[in-house]
């Protein structure tokens, strides 16, 4: 491996490449439109279009392609060599402006929602200049937008690009009306934590439900679960360790910044967190990193799952979500300083995110529904269903003495005293974290934690940007043209605080008691992401998208449909993967080991010999795999039943409180059969197999 600064960022054509390899005019062209949104001229393109090609070319690349994220939640990309005839039998590399700054793939194929006819097959993706293009396979990739010939979009990125301009123009707006006039740009920024699970590729490749689904539809509880913590923060095994280091080796190289490493709960499972960058960017290297983890973990034997509940009875992963704003002057705007009690201007963004969440939290738990995170949420090892925010101690006490007009006492700095002379004593934070809180501050910024680990990004940051954004817009309102501005901050501040408190809860969000205080204040429950999608398409969440220019309403329906499709598709391939596997693998494996023992309990009858306990086990057997085939015969029916809804809510709502019942009932009688047949017929890798087989 190089030296890390050398290899770091050595297949992006950076800031630095491009200082390097563009006159200073294109260099500063291209710098106006990403700071200030200039208008990009073709001859600006044309020559980093050129200065891309020979980049590339020089490290290797044959090909370009547009990257793009529709709305599969993967990344899609097609590839186009650089060569063009030059008439004389041979070939010279090009690469056009034209080229780099638009491309049409076919878009009759990616889900639009009814945006668009099967026929009508033209989209186009556009470059975004604000997202460096990259290497991947000896391919040029350039991070793109994708909408339809009509303008919609049909992407994820698109509408985010549109809810970091919402909250720019609002937050640099709302900043110079309170003095700050040499704020003229607001970015938001994350730093995503990822949670996966590595387990060995062979024993993958015996599931056929892990292929198909991304997750185990069957398997009995095993021996040894996570019951003793000892796999958290562990010593890394060996195999574990190599994947890491080439996991790292490839980020690093994309310009990635991937920090932190470290086993998760659950057996198998492990995380990375990456160090800040502005939204876009880290949405754009999350999905990167996902598709990398895949693809090194299968040069090392292993098989990454980034399903959000792969194993039943452990963790399932999540992905922690850390948000927060910073202006052009480089302040975070979340930073509570030495002071939060007399931070005005914290306490107003404070108080902006606080509305922001309570107002719209239907649309936060709307940005993290699927099927695969229902599994998840609210099953202690992840936040609830209900949107709830944690703020800590001391600023959970600063809003009580706003609220009530009492006075604030500072806590101070309190020192942690270790007792022992070779440990040194130091200040402690004021404020202990919460593991429990879906919406958690922690420190300078908000941990959102409701994600699930297959999730892009996008969602949750589009919708946290607008709703903050129309809060700040609302906040400007009504300091616009104030008398005495301070007192005006200080009333708005006492105002939103008082009004937003309900969704303030710095307790245990797993406790039965929340689920009841949450009814009190008027928080939602939406358990399921059926319960939840319906609220998309409320007045008032389409108001604050179209207002904000994020979504046009067509746009936001057309995803609602997509949404509610997803849902059912995923659990139809489920359910079909289900019943297959029940009827084809695990009934006749059963099958097999009952004949064995009836023979043995023949034999031994026809000899004379005591059989009592080959009569109990065969019994036994008898009765479940009857059972089996009758709940296989009922899902396969109930499956055949769903595909005779035409409305896509009734169609979910089916799958959801139908069909996945009824896979339920079978996967009950396969895993009580699995702990009963013998290991030697058993046809399926098992969970201890599956969470302990690499070393």
């Amino acid at each position: 491996m190089k030296n890390i600064p050398e290899l770091f960022g050595s297949k992006v054509f950076n800031d630095k490449v491009m200082q390097a390899r563009l006159p200073k005019s294109i260099y500063k062209a291209i710098n106006e439109t990403v700071q200030n949104g200039k208008p990009l001229e073709l001859n600006v393109a044309n020559v980093v279009a050129n200065a891309m090609k020979d980049w590339a070319t020089e490290l290797g690349a044959t090909h370009f392609t547009h990257w793009f994220q529709p709305m599969t939640g993967i990344t899609a990309e097609k590839h186009d060599s650089f060569i063009s005839p030059d008439g004389k039998g041979q070939i010279i590399m090009e690469f056009s402006g034209k080229e780099l700054v638009k491309g049409e793939p076919d878009a009759s194929s990616f889900p639009s929602g009814g945006l668009r006819a099967t026929f009508e097959a033209r989209g186009y993706t556009v470059w975004d200049v604000s997202s460096y293009a990259f290497i991947k396979d000896d391919t040029l990739c350039i991070p793109t937008g994708f909408c339809s010939y009509s303008g919609d979009a049909l992407d994820k990125k698109t509408p985010l690009l549109r809810s970091m301009a919402a909250l720019n123009k609002e937050a640099t707006k709302f900043l110079n009306i309170i003095g700050k006039t040499d704020v003229t740009k607001v970015d938001t920024t994350v730093g995503p934590e990822q949670e996966y699970f590595l387990i060995d590729k062979d024993m993958y490749l015996k599931r056929p439900d892990l292929i198909y689904t991304g997750r185990t539809l069957f398997g009995a509880r095993p021996s040894k679960g996570q019951e003793l913590d000892d796999h958290y923060f562990g010593t890394l095994k060996a195999r574990v360790s190599d994947f890491m280091k080439d996991f790292d080796s490839e980020l690093w190289q994309l310009g990635i910044l991937s920090k932190t490493k470290h086993n998760e709960v659950a057996p198998a499972q492990h995380e990375l967190a990456p160090i800040f960058s502005t939204t876009n960017i880290a949405t754009d290297h999350n999905q990167l990193t996902m598709e990398i983890a895949k693809k090194v973990a299968n040069r090392h034997g292993l098989a990454c799952l980034l399903h959000e509940k792969p194993f039943a009875g452990v963790n399932g992963s999540g992905k922690h979500n850390n948000w927060s704003m910073s202006t052009n002057i480089g302040e975070n705007l979340l930073e509570p300083g030495p002071n939060p009690s007399k931070n005005t201007q914290f306490l107003l963004f404070l108080s902006a995110v606080i509305k922001a969440v309570d107002e719209y939290q239907d649309m936060l738990r709307i940005s993290v529904a699927s099927a695969a995170n229902d599994h998840r949420l609210g099953a202690h090892e992840a936040p609830p269903a209900i949107v709830s925010m944690f703020i800590g101690d001391e600023l959970g006490a600063i809003v009580d003495s706003i609220i009530n007009d009492t006075p604030y006492a500072t806590l101070g700095n309190q020192t942690m005293v270790t007792g022992t002379n070779v440990l040194p004593d130091f200040n402690k934070d004021t404020t202990d974290r919460n593991r429990t809180s879906p919406f958690a501050f922690t420190g300078n910024k908000f941990e959102f934690r409701m994600l699930g680990s297959a999730f892009s990004i996008s969602g949750p940051n589009i919708v946290l940007n607008t709703a903050v954004a129309e809060a700040l817009s609302e906040f400007s309102k009504k300091l616009e043209g104030a008398k005495d501005l301070e007192a005006a901050k200080k009333a708005l501040i006492k105002e939103t605080l008082t009004k937003h408190q309900r969704i303030i809860f710095n307790g245990n969000n797993y406790s039965d008691e929340w689920v009841v205080e949450a009814e009190k204040r008027g928080l939602l429950n939406l358990k399921t992401t059926v319960d939840a999608l319906p609220k998309f398409i409320e007045p008032k969440n389409i108001e604050l998208f179209t207002k904000n220019h994020v979504f046009t309403e067509i746009e936001i329906h057309s995803r609602y449909e997509i949404f509610l499709e997803e849902y059912s598709k995923t659990i139809n391939i489920e359910a079909l993967t289900a019943s297959d596997m029940a009827r084809q693998i695990i009934l006749p494996a059963c099958l097999a080991y009952q004949k064995e023992v009836v023979d043995l309990l023949n034999s031994k009858q026809t000899a004379g010999i005591c059989a009592g306990i080959e009569k109990e086990i065969a019994t036994e057997l008898s009765e479940l795999c009857e059972n089996l085939y009758v709940e296989i015969n009922k899902l396969s029916a109930v499956i055949e039943d769903a595909h005779d809804i035409t409305d896509s809510l009734a169609n979910a709502q089916f799958y959801r409180d139908s069909v996945l019942a009824a896979m339920n009932s079978v996967r009950a009688i396969a895993d009580t059969l699995e702990l009963k047949v013998s290991s030697a017929y058993w046809p399926l890798p098992t969970y201890g197999e599956l969470l302990y087989s690499v070393h």
